[in-house]
Protein backbone atom coordinates (compact mmCIF):
# COMPACT_ATOMS: atom_id res chain seq x y z
CA UNK A 1 0.00 0.00 0.00
CA UNK A 2 2.74 2.13 0.55
CA UNK A 3 3.88 2.19 -3.01
CA UNK A 4 0.97 3.67 -4.02
CA UNK A 5 1.73 7.61 -3.02
CA UNK A 6 5.29 6.56 -4.56
CA UNK A 7 3.60 5.77 -8.14
CA UNK A 8 1.15 9.24 -7.22
CA UNK A 9 4.56 12.00 -6.67
CA UNK A 10 6.20 10.22 -9.52
CA UNK A 11 3.44 10.62 -11.67
CA UNK A 12 2.71 14.08 -10.47
CA UNK A 13 6.50 14.66 -10.80
CA UNK A 14 6.43 13.58 -14.50
CA UNK A 15 3.20 15.36 -15.63
CA UNK A 16 4.97 18.64 -13.65
CA UNK A 17 8.01 17.66 -16.08
CA UNK A 18 6.27 17.22 -19.54
CA UNK A 19 3.55 20.53 -18.85
CA UNK A 20 6.40 22.47 -18.19
CA UNK A 21 8.19 21.58 -21.70
CA UNK A 22 4.66 21.94 -23.20
CA UNK A 23 2.88 25.03 -22.10
CA UNK A 24 3.12 28.12 -24.44
CA UNK A 25 3.98 30.74 -24.40
CA UNK A 26 5.88 30.97 -21.19
CA UNK A 27 5.26 32.83 -18.26
CA UNK A 28 5.65 36.94 -18.58
CA UNK A 29 4.68 39.78 -16.66
CA UNK A 30 3.23 43.05 -18.09
CA UNK A 31 4.42 45.77 -15.80
CA UNK A 32 2.09 49.00 -16.52
CA UNK A 33 4.88 52.11 -14.26
CA UNK A 34 5.74 54.22 -17.10
CA UNK A 35 4.00 52.50 -19.71
CA UNK A 36 0.97 54.26 -21.98
CA UNK A 37 -2.06 52.04 -20.64
CA UNK A 38 -4.80 52.63 -23.40
CA UNK A 39 -8.68 52.27 -22.00
CA UNK A 40 -11.63 52.57 -24.04
CA UNK A 41 -15.03 52.84 -22.19
CA UNK A 42 -12.90 54.83 -19.23
CA UNK A 43 -15.35 57.55 -18.54
CA UNK A 44 -17.60 55.26 -16.18
CA UNK A 45 -17.72 52.24 -13.88
CA UNK A 46 -14.94 49.74 -15.04
CA UNK A 47 -13.01 51.52 -16.95
CA UNK A 48 -12.75 54.67 -15.02
CA UNK A 49 -11.76 52.30 -12.15
CA UNK A 50 -8.80 50.46 -14.36
CA UNK A 51 -8.17 54.00 -15.25
CA UNK A 52 -7.62 55.18 -11.90
CA UNK A 53 -5.56 52.31 -10.45
CA UNK A 54 -3.25 52.43 -13.50
CA UNK A 55 -2.58 55.49 -13.25
CA UNK A 56 -2.15 55.29 -9.04
CA UNK A 57 0.32 52.74 -10.48
CA UNK A 58 2.83 55.14 -12.40
CA UNK A 59 1.19 54.76 -15.74
CA UNK A 60 0.73 56.96 -18.46
CA UNK A 61 -3.45 56.51 -19.32
CA UNK A 62 -5.28 57.52 -21.90
CA UNK A 63 -9.15 57.11 -21.75
CA UNK A 64 -11.42 56.52 -24.67
CA UNK A 65 -15.19 57.25 -25.29
CA UNK A 66 -17.97 59.40 -26.67
CA UNK A 67 -19.35 61.85 -24.38
CA UNK A 68 -16.78 64.68 -23.96
CA UNK A 69 -18.42 65.51 -20.69
CA UNK A 70 -17.86 62.49 -18.79
CA UNK A 71 -14.37 62.44 -20.26
CA UNK A 72 -13.68 65.55 -18.95
CA UNK A 73 -15.54 64.93 -15.75
CA UNK A 74 -13.19 61.62 -15.30
CA UNK A 75 -10.07 62.86 -16.36
CA UNK A 76 -10.67 65.61 -13.27
CA UNK A 77 -11.61 62.89 -10.82
CA UNK A 78 -8.37 60.65 -11.96
CA UNK A 79 -6.10 64.03 -11.29
CA UNK A 80 -7.87 64.49 -7.66
CA UNK A 81 -7.54 60.68 -6.54
CA UNK A 82 -3.84 60.37 -7.98
CA UNK A 83 -2.59 63.80 -9.01
CA UNK A 84 -1.68 62.29 -12.44
CA UNK A 85 -2.87 63.93 -15.45
CA UNK A 86 -4.59 61.55 -18.27
CA UNK A 87 -5.14 61.86 -21.88
CA UNK A 88 -8.60 61.76 -23.26
CA UNK A 89 -9.87 60.70 -26.66
CA UNK A 90 -13.09 61.15 -27.76
CA UNK A 91 -14.38 59.02 -30.19
CA UNK A 92 -16.71 56.40 -31.39
CA UNK A 93 -15.58 52.77 -31.40
CA UNK A 94 -17.15 52.20 -34.95
CA UNK A 95 -15.64 55.17 -36.55
CA UNK A 96 -12.41 52.77 -38.01
CA UNK A 97 -10.76 56.03 -39.57
CA UNK A 98 -11.26 58.50 -36.90
CA UNK A 99 -10.12 55.59 -34.40
CA UNK A 100 -6.88 54.54 -36.31
CA UNK A 101 -6.04 58.67 -36.78
CA UNK A 102 -5.92 58.93 -32.71
CA UNK A 103 -3.97 55.67 -32.40
CA UNK A 104 -1.67 57.14 -34.87
CA UNK A 105 -1.45 60.45 -32.74
CA UNK A 106 -0.82 58.93 -29.50
CA UNK A 107 2.45 57.09 -27.75
CA UNK A 108 2.59 53.76 -29.03
CA UNK A 109 0.18 51.68 -26.79
CA UNK A 110 1.77 49.22 -24.31
CA UNK A 111 -1.49 47.84 -22.89
CA UNK A 112 -4.93 48.06 -24.59
CA UNK A 113 -7.63 47.56 -22.80
CA UNK A 114 -11.10 47.09 -25.05
CA UNK A 115 -13.34 47.61 -21.76
CA UNK A 116 -16.44 49.87 -24.13
CA UNK A 117 -19.83 48.13 -24.30
CA UNK A 118 -23.55 48.74 -24.74
CA UNK A 119 -26.24 46.49 -23.69
CA UNK A 120 -30.03 46.80 -24.48
CA UNK A 121 -32.27 44.24 -22.74
CA UNK A 122 -34.84 42.34 -23.68
CA UNK A 123 -35.48 38.94 -25.25
CA UNK A 124 -34.10 38.37 -28.78
CA UNK A 125 -38.21 37.66 -29.76
CA UNK A 126 -38.98 41.13 -28.94
CA UNK A 127 -35.38 43.20 -30.02
CA UNK A 128 -35.62 45.59 -32.53
CA UNK A 129 -33.09 44.95 -35.02
CA UNK A 130 -31.02 48.06 -34.82
CA UNK A 131 -30.83 47.61 -31.31
CA UNK A 132 -29.18 44.37 -31.83
CA UNK A 133 -26.83 45.64 -34.64
CA UNK A 134 -25.65 48.32 -32.70
CA UNK A 135 -24.47 46.09 -29.64
CA UNK A 136 -22.99 44.40 -32.11
CA UNK A 137 -21.27 47.09 -34.33
CA UNK A 138 -19.59 48.87 -30.63
CA UNK A 139 -19.27 45.20 -28.64
CA UNK A 140 -17.86 42.99 -31.46
CA UNK A 141 -17.09 45.51 -34.67
CA UNK A 142 -16.06 47.91 -32.39
CA UNK A 143 -13.41 45.68 -30.79
CA UNK A 144 -11.86 44.44 -33.81
CA UNK A 145 -11.63 48.04 -34.85
CA UNK A 146 -9.87 48.97 -31.83
CA UNK A 147 -7.16 46.16 -32.18
CA UNK A 148 -6.94 46.58 -35.76
CA UNK A 149 -5.62 50.66 -35.61
CA UNK A 150 -3.49 49.53 -32.56
CA UNK A 151 -1.98 46.58 -33.30
CA UNK A 152 0.95 48.18 -35.87
CA UNK A 153 2.38 50.35 -33.37
CA UNK A 154 1.71 48.22 -30.56
CA UNK A 155 4.23 45.73 -32.39
CA UNK A 156 6.94 48.18 -33.13
CA UNK A 157 10.26 47.87 -30.85
CA UNK A 158 8.88 45.51 -28.46
CA UNK A 159 12.17 44.09 -28.06
CA UNK A 160 13.30 47.31 -26.23
CA UNK A 161 10.14 48.33 -24.90
CA UNK A 162 8.95 45.30 -23.63
CA UNK A 163 5.98 42.75 -23.48
CA UNK A 164 2.32 44.47 -24.13
CA UNK A 165 -0.99 43.32 -23.80
CA UNK A 166 -4.26 43.35 -25.50
CA UNK A 167 -7.18 42.65 -22.63
CA UNK A 168 -10.99 42.12 -23.63
CA UNK A 169 -13.51 42.98 -21.33
CA UNK A 170 -17.26 41.74 -20.55
CA UNK A 171 -19.15 41.82 -17.60
CA UNK A 172 -22.86 41.83 -15.65
CA UNK A 173 -23.31 44.83 -15.68
CA UNK A 174 -26.54 47.11 -16.05
CA UNK A 175 -28.64 44.93 -13.98
CA UNK A 176 -31.69 46.41 -14.71
CA UNK A 177 -32.05 46.40 -18.31
CA UNK A 178 -32.07 43.05 -17.93
CA UNK A 179 -34.80 40.60 -19.03
CA UNK A 180 -36.05 38.66 -16.48
CA UNK A 181 -35.12 35.18 -16.49
CA UNK A 182 -31.37 36.78 -16.82
CA UNK A 183 -31.85 39.00 -14.06
CA UNK A 184 -32.55 35.40 -11.79
CA UNK A 185 -29.85 33.61 -13.60
CA UNK A 186 -27.23 36.65 -12.94
CA UNK A 187 -28.43 36.75 -9.64
CA UNK A 188 -26.81 33.26 -8.97
CA UNK A 189 -23.39 35.13 -9.19
CA UNK A 190 -21.93 37.23 -6.32
CA UNK A 191 -22.36 40.85 -7.05
CA UNK A 192 -19.01 42.62 -7.12
CA UNK A 193 -18.22 46.09 -7.42
CA UNK A 194 -16.18 47.94 -10.40
CA UNK A 195 -13.42 48.94 -8.20
CA UNK A 196 -12.94 45.20 -7.42
CA UNK A 197 -13.42 44.13 -11.10
CA UNK A 198 -10.28 46.56 -11.88
CA UNK A 199 -8.03 45.38 -9.43
CA UNK A 200 -8.53 41.90 -10.82
CA UNK A 201 -8.11 42.72 -14.03
CA UNK A 202 -5.25 44.85 -13.22
CA UNK A 203 -3.61 42.17 -11.42
CA UNK A 204 -4.67 39.72 -14.05
CA UNK A 205 -3.02 41.93 -16.70
CA UNK A 206 0.23 42.52 -15.58
CA UNK A 207 0.86 38.58 -14.78
CA UNK A 208 0.26 38.06 -18.36
CA UNK A 209 -3.31 35.67 -17.23
CA UNK A 210 -4.98 34.78 -20.33
CA UNK A 211 -8.57 34.12 -18.97
CA UNK A 212 -8.84 37.06 -15.91
CA UNK A 213 -11.71 35.61 -13.54
CA UNK A 214 -13.39 37.65 -10.97
CA UNK A 215 -15.22 35.37 -8.71
CA UNK A 216 -15.54 31.49 -8.34
CA UNK A 217 -18.32 31.00 -10.73
CA UNK A 218 -15.76 33.47 -13.35
CA UNK A 219 -12.87 30.69 -12.63
CA UNK A 220 -15.04 27.75 -12.61
CA UNK A 221 -16.38 29.16 -16.06
CA UNK A 222 -12.83 30.01 -16.91
CA UNK A 223 -11.83 26.07 -16.31
CA UNK A 224 -14.49 25.05 -18.09
CA UNK A 225 -14.19 27.06 -21.49
CA UNK A 226 -10.14 26.63 -21.35
CA UNK A 227 -10.00 24.17 -24.26
CA UNK A 228 -7.26 25.54 -26.52
CA UNK A 229 -6.53 28.88 -24.44
CA UNK A 230 -2.75 29.56 -23.81
CA UNK A 231 -1.48 28.24 -20.03
CA UNK A 232 0.78 29.88 -18.92
CA UNK A 233 0.97 28.19 -15.17
CA UNK A 234 1.67 24.90 -14.16
CA UNK A 235 -0.87 25.18 -11.74
CA UNK A 236 -3.84 25.67 -13.21
CA UNK A 237 -2.86 23.44 -16.05
CA UNK A 238 -2.84 20.95 -13.63
CA UNK A 239 -6.11 22.54 -12.44
CA UNK A 240 -8.20 22.42 -16.34
CA UNK A 241 -6.80 19.01 -16.55
CA UNK A 242 -7.95 17.23 -13.41
CA UNK A 243 -11.22 19.29 -12.46
CA UNK A 244 -12.65 18.88 -15.79
CA UNK A 245 -15.11 16.31 -15.08
CA UNK A 246 -16.17 17.56 -11.66
CA UNK A 247 -16.46 21.41 -13.60
CA UNK A 248 -18.79 19.53 -15.89
CA UNK A 249 -20.77 17.92 -12.98
CA UNK A 250 -21.31 21.42 -11.60
CA UNK A 251 -22.40 23.42 -14.80
CA UNK A 252 -24.94 20.37 -15.48
CA UNK A 253 -26.52 20.90 -11.89
CA UNK A 254 -25.88 25.06 -12.84
CA UNK A 255 -27.96 24.31 -16.14
CA UNK A 256 -30.87 22.20 -14.05
CA UNK A 257 -31.30 25.48 -11.78
CA UNK A 258 -31.33 27.85 -14.74
CA UNK A 259 -33.86 25.58 -16.94
CA UNK A 260 -35.55 25.89 -13.67
CA UNK A 261 -35.72 29.72 -13.53
CA UNK A 262 -36.71 30.25 -17.22
CA UNK A 263 -39.86 27.61 -16.98
CA UNK A 264 -40.90 29.54 -14.07
CA UNK A 265 -40.03 33.20 -16.58
CA UNK A 266 -42.12 31.74 -18.89
CA UNK A 267 -44.93 30.64 -17.41
CA UNK A 268 -46.33 34.17 -17.03
CA UNK A 269 -46.76 35.38 -20.36
CA UNK A 270 -47.14 39.21 -19.25
CA UNK A 271 -43.52 39.12 -17.94
CA UNK A 272 -42.73 37.81 -21.33
CA UNK A 273 -43.89 41.23 -22.87
CA UNK A 274 -42.87 43.48 -19.70
CA UNK A 275 -39.60 42.48 -20.63
CA UNK A 276 -39.49 42.70 -24.20
CA UNK A 277 -42.17 45.01 -25.83
CA UNK A 278 -42.37 47.26 -23.49
CA UNK A 279 -38.80 47.45 -22.67
CA UNK A 280 -37.50 48.00 -25.81
CA UNK A 281 -40.40 50.82 -26.58
CA UNK A 282 -38.89 52.74 -23.44
CA UNK A 283 -35.24 52.52 -25.02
Amino acid sequence: MATIPILIVIFLLIMSLYLTLLLRPKPIKIPVKNRHVFITGGSSGIGLSLAHQAASEGARVTILARDPNKLEQARDSIHLSTGVNVNIAIVDVRDFETLKAVMDEADPIDVLVCNQGVYIGGELEFQKMENVKMMVDVNLMGTLNLIKAALPRMKNNRKTRGPASIALMSSQAEKKRRPRVMRKIAACSSPMTADEVARKTLDGIKSGTFLVSCNFLGFLMCLGAADLAPQRSILSAFAEIFAAGFIRFYAVAFLWRFYEMASRCNTNSSHKRADGIMKNSSN
